[in-house]
């Protein structure tokens, strides 16, 4: 496996990626992890896609919204469309990528997963999406105690408050739900509105036990088994 880092550039800025590749020389699709807010790529939970989905033929994209990590901006005056903005920009940079096929999936943790729901569904092309911990709905997120509006600046409440990408998309097809019953940030009921809200196929994982940023190392575990097994399904070697 080999870890190659890239700058992509912004109209007003750039976004820092690391991309992980498979071992060996063959082109193959690639899965873009969009984090959530106050974090960054650099969380356990991108690292341990970075270390081990490459095995199984899929590289692995991590990179920091604008306003994180590496990144340039303010996090303060983003909002979900900045937000698919950069996601978009990736994929753009990735396309050219020589050991890259041109087939993408999706996956986000938080708030990165309510972006990739609202990207896959745009992209409209069955790319396979996978959401970990992800809210169903912004406005209710916004007015919950759990959250007091953490992270949230004025440019994103106001987007919200507009019902502009206040709530997750429906129809999206090739969707895996993953929620932690003891999520309390997000609480498990955003997942099962995920799951409703989904086209066939889809699935949805009950972490038992899990918190939201599933911090025990044999939830992760179980999330990443299952992760790397639907990633698997839409994009394994081609028939």
């Amino acid at each position: 496996m080999s870890e190659e880092r890239h700058t992509v550039a912004l109209p007003a800025g750039k976004l820092a990626l690391v991309l992980h590749l498979p071992p060996g020389g063959a082109r193959g699709p690639c899965i873009v992890a969009c984090h959530g807010l106050g974090t960054s790529k650099d969380g356990d939970k991108y690292l341990a896609l970075g270390a081990e989905l490459p095995a199984e033929g899929l590289a692995v994209a991590r990179f920091d919204f604008r306003g994180c990590g590496e990144s340039s901006g303010n996090e303060e005056e983003t909002t979900t469309a900045t937000r698919l903005e950069d996601a978009r920009a990736v994929i753009d940079t990735l396309r050219a990528h020589p050991r890259l096929d041109g087939r993408f999936g999706l996956l986000g943790s938080s708030m990165g997963g309510f972006v990739a729901l609202h990207l896959a569904h745009e992209r409209a092309d069955g790319t396979p999406v996978v959401t970990w911990n992800a809210p169903s709905s912004l406005t209710d997120l916004i007015q919950s105690e759990t959250t007091d509006g953490r992270g949230f600046g004025l440019p994103l409440v106001l987007e919200i408050a507009e019902h502009r990408y206040a709530e997750a998309p429906s129809g999206v097809a090739r969707h895996l739900v993953v929620h932690g019953d003891a999520d309390d940030v997000v609480p498990v009921d955003h997942g099962a509105v995920l799951h409703a809200r989904a086209a066939e196929p889809c699935d949805l994982l009950i972490v038992r036990g899990a918190d939201h940023r599933f911090s025990e190392p044999a939830h992760r575990a179980e999330a990443l088994a299952h992760t790397r097994a639907w990633f698997g399904r839409f994009l394994g070697e081609r028939t």
